[in-house]
């Protein structure tokens, strides 16, 4: 099954979900991340995956495309802009929102940003573990 997570520009959240995914997959499982627009990666989102032991910045920041959308088999999109401005789906493609705030956006002093990071980095593991079992659990009642 490949999973694509979508947000606005592919800097954080969905680089941290695509990296989240890739180092928890369970075999039969693919990830990979796009934007509505591409605004390179997030300096502070490498760093603190790299924290949790995930690697992240060899992965592309990229615009969401035709081939990219008829490759998901899953779209999750992670903020409510890439959820109201998401293209068409091809038929057949499950759809799922998780409305994460935009880490890049944190305001206050080094550390307070690095925490507000962390925070979203934890929160995305947390929701992509949970996509990992269930997507298994239905593979498994197929």
């Amino acid at each position: 099954m490949n999973i694509l997570f979508l947000c606005t520009g592919n800097a954080c959240r969905s680089q941290m979900a695509e990296g989240w995914g890739r180092h928890l997959a369970s075999p039969g499982l693919h990830f990979d991340s796009a934007g509505i627009e591409a605004h390179g990666q997030n300096p502070r989102a490498i760093a603190v995956m790299a924290e949790a032991g995930v690697a992240i910045s060899d992965q592309e920041s990229t615009v969401v495309s035709d081939a990219l959308l008829a490759w998901a088999d899953r779209v999750v999109t992670v903020c409510g802009h890439a959820d109201e401005h998401c293209p068409v789906l091809p038929a057949g493609t499950a759809r799922e929102h998780w409305p994460l705030a935009d880490p890049a956006k944190a305001t206050g002093s080094e550390d307070e940003i690095q925490a507000t990071f962390r925070a979203t980095r934890d929160g995305v593991q947390r929701r992509v573990r949970d996509l990992i079992a269930r997507l298994t659990t239905e593979e498994a009642r197929q």
